[in-house]
């Protein structure tokens, strides 16, 4: 099959023709140069996967975390804090004095049995709860700071 060249309109030169617009002839290359980008039929692009709110290990993490913290308040079912004024008895939360980052969210050591008040009250308060014991540093080794 023989493919019959002709002068593109816009860079002067022998060519096939690959578009003739409004009495105008453009070879290939001019073409995608004159046409608006507005009427560029653009090829739709896979959809990027979203990234996950959690990472895999997070996420066993805290699978692993939910059914250890149901047996760690049944263990110790009373609040440790017991705030005068703040406490109302019951344990229903879990106060990581060190923090929930990485593998210390697992750590029991660092975990401090709190009913509900408590837990607010030392969260509100992170210089007065470093105080009296109920957080600690987490950028220090020791417990004590």
């Amino acid at each position: 099959m023989k493919v019959n060249k002709k002068l593109c309109d816009k860079c002067g030169t022998l060519k096939v023709i690959w578009k003739n617009h409004l009495g105008s002839r453009y070879c290939q290359a001019c073409w995608k140069l004159e046409l608006p980008k507005s009427s560029r039929s653009n090829k739709p692009t896979a959809r990027q996967k979203p990234i996950p709110r959690v990472s895999p290990r997070r996420a066993q993490q805290e699978k692993t975390y939910f059914l250890t913290r149901k047996e760690f308040i049944k263990k110790y079912p009373v609040c440790k804090a017991a705030l005068p004024g703040v406490c109302n008895g019951p344990v229903c939360d879990i106060h990581h004095m060190k923090g929930r980052i990485g593998d210390l969210l697992l750590d029991q050591t660092y975990w401090l049995p709190v009913c509900r008040a408590c837990h607010y009250w030392i969260e509100m308060r992170p210089e007065a709860a470093k105080e009296l014991g109920f957080s600690i540093n987490r950028l220090s080794n020791d417990n004590n700071t």
